[in-house]
């Protein structure tokens, strides 16, 4: 359940902890442990998927979605063998029927994936594994919980309410029409930060090795996200919270000979 604080009460309490805490345990402080916060993203996560049941926009039939659950059902036992968070996930997909290129993953492994990305790209499934693992990695990295602390030291993280919200997933609410209220909780201000994405790919990489998918795909899927959106430009570069996709793919291709052996142990 989220839990409401004086903004001028929480900010001082987590700016006196900076000192001597990361962000995580500065979100801790506020009410944010990761209990707490996997509770409140899974009855969030329950409702969202309820407007999508009732918008007709949840697939549970289609091929591509077959597909999606079923990568996923491969890469979930090495996400829990890599769970470091102390508190175990239930780890739970769904597919959104969306032209929209998106994947995401709320904290404690509520994931979705929109089929826009499968269809639109034409994904191989060791490519849908490259994304779905990315996604896993932010879980697990608990990459929300870390923005929060960020978002209280910066003042950011209160609404009209005085409550302390949660880290960009990357949820758009506009190509399907749900609820903006309930996706924001999960989706304010900023994406996740370069260092954050690249703590993703380096761990989601692992993941899919680990589970026989082929890490050479991490690359190709940033190859054809080019080719639909090309983010190189220096303007980009400099000032995108995320990586290039060019960058992406140059550090991809730094893992792969630790990562390719992985894969060949694990292929099937």
């Amino acid at each position: 359940m989220k839990k409401a604080f004086p903004l001028r009460s929480a900010i001082a309490a987590a700016t006196l902890a900076a000192a001597l805490a990361g962000c995580t345990s500065v979100a801790d402080m506020v009410g944010y442990d990761s209990n707490t916060l996997n509770e409140s993203a899974a009855k969030s996560y329950g409702q969202v998927m309820q407007q999508a049941r009732s918008k007709q926009v949840l697939d549970t039939t289609s091929q591509t979605s077959r597909r999606i659950h079923s990568v996923f059902n491969r890469l979930r036992p090495h996400a829990e063998r890599a769970n470091q968070t102390g508190v175990a996930f239930n780890w739970q997909m769904s597919v959104i029927k969306s032209n929209e290129l998106n994947a995401w993953a709320m904290p404690g492994g509520k994931m979705a994936m929109y089929t826009g990305m499968v269809d639109r790209l034409k994904l191989s499934n060791d490519e849908i594994a490259a994304v779905v693992g990315h996604e896993m990695a932010h879980a697990l990295l608990e990459h929300s919980k870390k923005a929060i602390g960020q978002q209280v030291l910066t003042g950011l993280a209160a609404n009209v309410g005085g409550s302390i919200v949660a880290a960009s997933t990357g949820i758009s609410s506009d190509a399907i029409g749900l609820s903006s209220d309930l996706l924001s909780q999960y989706g304010v201000n900023m994406p996740f930060s370069r260092s954050q994405e690249r703590e993703a790919d380096a761990l989601g990489v692992r993941l899919m090795a680990e589970a026989g998918y082929n890490p050479q795909a991490a690359v190709s899927v940033w190859e054809k996200m080019n080719r639909v959106s090309d983010n190189n430009n220096a303007w980009n570069a400099i000032t995108s919270s995320h990586p290039t996709n060019n960058a992406r793919m140059e550090a991809i291709r730094k893992m792969l000979p630790e990562v390719i052996p992985v894969y060949e142990r694990n292929r099937r």
